[in-house]
């Protein structure tokens, strides 16, 4: 017995095609303000950045030195491109690779039994007598950080971006936030 019905299906929901932009574009500002906020605290004081990378005990020291004055320009520079949505796609592969090397670099610290402060956001170096160390809330702070990022590479530029001002966004994600819908798509295809 074969039965039918002359209920149409629903056409499909643009949800997550206009949500994606929006979720790119918190993922990318939360990114951009950890980094900036990191950057900052560690600027002023690059001695104590040194130190800090020092204490992972993973560097040579005069690549250490190196890393802890150039890291806090890193992540200014990285998160202020974030921010404003300039060369999305490069900053948020840079930030997702510099979260990825923290995670390895604080699991590494607590593998080994080290007793140091990850020196995040300024500080760092080994810890006073009876304080303990906070890897696990770093990595798992981090990690949520590259996960950000992996969303910003992918699915990028989002919402109030310089990319999408400057014509330099994919064509594809310019028309989705558009709310350009599928048969849109297809039409241009078919131009070409």
């Amino acid at each position: 017995m074969l039965v039918t019905s002359d209920k149409q299906t629903p056409p499909r929901s643009h949800m997550p095609n206009s949500a994606l932009p929006w979720v790119t574009t918190v993922s990318r500002l939360v990114l951009a303000s950890v980094l900036i906020v990191a950057g900052w605290g560690k600027i002023g004081t690059p001695v104590l950045s040194v130190q800090s990378v020092k204490a992972y005990k993973l560097l040579p020291d005069t690549l250490a030195t190196v890393v802890g004055y150039g890291l806090p320009v890193v992540e200014i520079v990285t998160g202020v491109l974030l921010f404003v949505g300039l060369l999305t796609r490069v900053a948020g592969g840079v930030a997702a690779l510099l979260m990825l090397a923290f995670v390895v670099g604080i699991a590494s610290a607590w593998a080994r039994g080290l007793r140091i402060d990850c020196g995040c956001f300024g500080g760092g170096g080994q810890l006073d007598p009876g304080e303990e160390p906070s890897y696990l809330v770093d990595i798992l702070r981090d990690f949520g950080l590259f996960a950000l990022g992996v969303v910003v590479v992918l699915f990028t530029p989002g919402r109030f971006a310089l990319d999408s001002a400057l014509g330099l966004a994919p064509e594809r994600r310019r028309r989705d936030e558009a709310g350009g819908d599928d048969e849109e798509l297809q039409e241009e295809k078919e131009k070409y």
